[in-house]
């Protein structure tokens, strides 16, 4: 694996253009990027990630305006890009009949996901793209997303000839909400993300129907999770928040003094840190099931569903 330094941009661009991937950063987790118009560069992609051809990937473009291209733009569409694009959002619309996104972004299906991310890193190399970039989270499916480059190469171990930029620690640390308008009478959250269903619903006067965006298993540690726990046991490592329990093996605090936005920025890392011990478990303590809090319950959720 090459990491770049932040400031290498054109060097990641000619990586790109050759049709090879490259990890980038955004404001909620880090991004495995490469040519969304291209078929077999989307292969890969899934490849890296071993991820079931079944599950769409989002595409990222340096603004609304320019994924107008590709996508057709209703009013919902445009108040919500209004109101929090650039940012931690994606949203689903319907691809144009002449779009050049590869079918495998969609899985084949009529509709892609939207991303423009409040990352000034990303923005510039995308404005020096004479395309889109499919850019789902730089990590093997199933597994806890990356937040930082060195997470990056912990969780791709594999892919030698990976290049990573790197930028740093994500400022968010979880990821884009993601909203189906492609539909526009029926506006769907399908994830909840660092943008919240309630702040959405205040900003831009309509009511969102929440459903599930996939049925495949996302955000699993290694180790059992036990959530909202009350005592723990002294081979536990414990993921605290606000004043920690005591007793156990490890313990890394997400927020010391209970702050949501701090927690959910810590959140993937500090996960992967306990997971890397040699705890039994691992132990969260409850976390309010407000505002940045409730996407942070939504990931413990799915990291403690079995696979079916």
């Amino acid at each position: 694996m090459k990491i770049l330094k932040a400031g290498e941009l054109d060097f990641a661009c000619e990586v790109l253009r050759s049709g090879d991937l490259l990890a980038f950063p955004t404001e909620t987790v880090y991004g495995l990027g490469g040519n969304a118009y291209s078929d077999e560069v989307v292969a890969k992609i899934f490849k890296y990630k071993n991820r079931s051809p079944f599950n769409p990937v989002s595409v990222c473009y340096p603004s609304f305006y320019n994924a107008s291209q590709d996508i057709e733009i209703n009013p919902k569409a445009e108040l919500l890009a209004k109101e929090f694009l650039p940012g931690a959002l994606t949203i689903v619309l319907k691809k144009k009949v002449n779009s050049k996104i590869s079918w495998m972004c969609s899985a084949g299906g009529d509709t892609v996901g939207i991303r423009v991310p409040n990352n000034s890193i990303a923005l510039d190399l995308l404005k020096k793209l004479d395309f889109p970039l499919a850019a789902p989270s730089a990590n093997t499916s199933s597994e806890l997303s990356t937040t930082t480059a060195q997470s990056v190469t912990e969780s791709l171990k594999n892919c030698d000839d990976l290049v990573i930029l790197d930028g740093g620690t994500c400022s968010l640390g979880i990821e884009s909400t993601i909203i189906d308008l492609s539909v526009e009478n029926q506006p769907k959250i399908l994830r909840k993300g660092a943008i919240s269903q309630e702040e959405i619903e205040n900003r831009c006067g309509f009511t969102l129907v929440e459903t599930e965006c996939s049925k495949f298993s996302h955000y699993k540690p290694t180790k059992p999770i036990i959530i909202n726990v009350q005592k723990i046991e002294k081979e536990d490592a414990l993921l605290a928040f606000g004043n920690p329990i005591s007793g156990a093996k490890y313990c890394l605090n997400l927020s010391s003094n209970s702050d949501l936005t701090e927690a959910a920025k810590n959140f993937f890392l500090m996960l992967r840190k306990l997971d890397s011990t040699d705890a039994k478990r691992i132990c969260i303590m409850p976390i309010p099931n407000i505002s940045i809090g409730l996407a942070i319950n939504d990931r413990l959720k799915k990291a403690t569903q079995k696979d079916k």
